[in-house]
């Protein structure tokens, strides 16, 4: 199947290349990596900006190189995470950084 622009279906997104993309409606969609490893307060950034991501860059024009919107919307999404976490590097878990709470 050819599909010649992105669509959305049922509040999914399904880019140009035919790709699922799902809208994590809450925590509990995120994929299990980021659900396993993040704070509550961290996957709700997460989600947010992985979903603000989807929107802003259904347009591949607004991306870098080749990259594919799932692509691009993690790492949208982990950087909105860093700016408030970090790893603790002797616990290996995620922590909300001094000063931000």
């Amino acid at each position: 199947m050819v599909i010649d622009s992105p669509f959305i279906l049922n509040g999914n997104s399904f880019g140009k290349e035919g790709v699922f993309m799902p809208r994590e409606k809450s925590t509990k969609d995120l994929p299990k990596g980021v659900e396993t490893i993040l704070p509550e307060h961290a996957k709700a950034i997460y989600r947010k900006a992985h979903n603000n991501a989807l929107e802003q860059y259904k347009d591949p024009k607004k991306r870098r190189g080749k990259a594919s919107l799932e692509e691009v919307a993690h790492k949208v999404a982990w950087a909105a995470v860093e700016k408030e976490y970090e790893k603790d590097e002797r616990t290996g878990k995620w922590r909300r950084k001094k000063g931000r709470g």
